[in-house]
């Protein structure tokens, strides 16, 4: 049966959804931030099924804690292409289980991977302290006042409904950013809760992907922290003969670019693995500095 969403008044502990978002914020603009990816979900392109109980998605989230990732990205519902849709009651049913355990125990601060007011307030309530909406806001008018009520913070992704390959893709995500910063401007959701999201892999055909990658500089300029998700996509799959297609070789390469061109925050399957990398480059760096 579907509740009514939470009053705001008595739903949110704000003071302790502030400290969780501060956290995962803080370091942006200082080294690279990773957010380490739980599907709660039958049907994620990558991990779909693994971690659907309470003990395999808290196993999994404390392992991406150790391996060093700033917070933990849960999500209940695909959103690959080709995807079904689910209600609220669906998604909140595979969520429940699993989300007061991870923001209790995980060990790092919990965003949640939805688009859904009603599914935001019902996790914000349990002490989830980012919002990831893969539809910046526009999806669901109920969503920028979800995220202000709890003083929680939020990624804006860009998202279209459908692929128009002769789009300028980096115009429409600029029309669409001013959108949705004016609509989290209007709910009161501060500037410095946000962060940005090209949305790879979501509406755009191969080249828009590769321009909106391109495009991180002129992204940056908006004044916001960007966030990039590429990671095990099909996006590279005609790259050196397809044998970078869902593998972890081809989400690296891609973040360390991003990485150089000023993006600050990568959600990952493979956290580890992205430590080491981000590591090494800023060594190198500081090598190159004091040559």
């Amino acid at each position: 049966m579907m509740t009514e969403p939470l009053p705001p008044s008595r739903a949110f502990d704000r003071s302790a959804i502030a400290a969780a978002r501060q956290r995962f914020f803080a370091p942006v603009g200082q080294r690279p931030v990773l957010m380490g990816i739980v599907n709660v979900t039958p049907d994620s392109f990558s991990d779909g099924g693994l971690f659907v109980s309470r003990e395999a998605a808290l196993a999994q989230a404390r392992k991406l804690v150790a391996d060093g990732a700033d917070i933990v990205d849960v999500g209940a519902e695909s959103t690959r292409p080709g995807h079904t849709p689910v209600s609220p009651e669906d998604e909140w049913a595979r969520l429940e289980p699993v989300l007061a355990a991870l923001v209790a125990e995980a060990g790092a601060p919990v965003s949640i991977d939805t688009y859904k007011a009603l599914t935001a307030r019902r996790a914000l309530a349990v002490g989830v302290a980012v919002v990831n909406d893969v539809w910046g806001l526009q999806r669901d008018p109920d969503m920028a006042h979800a995220v202000a009520e709890a003083d929680a913070g939020v990624v804006v992704m860009h998202n279209r409904d459908g692929v128009d390959p002769d789009l300028d893709i980096v115009a429409d995500m600029l029309r669409f950013f001013e959108r949705s910063l004016e609509i989290a401007q209007r709910a009161g959701i501060a500037a410095a809760h946000i962060a940005l999201d090209p949305g790879i892999g979501f509406g755009k055909s191969r080249q828009q992907n590769y321009d909106a990658l391109r495009a991180i500089p002129r992204l940056l300029t908006l004044g916001f922290p960007l966030l990039i998700g590429v990671s095990r996509k099909s996006i590279f799959k005609d790259v050196a003969g397809g044998i970078v297609e869902g593998r972890l070789l081809g989400t690296l390469a891609a973040n360390l670019l991003c990485a150089e061109k000023g993006a600050q925050i990568f959600r990952v399957h493979d956290v580890a693995d992205h430590r080491g990398a981000f590591s090494v480059m800023a060594a190198l760096h500081d090598a190159s500095a004091s040559a």
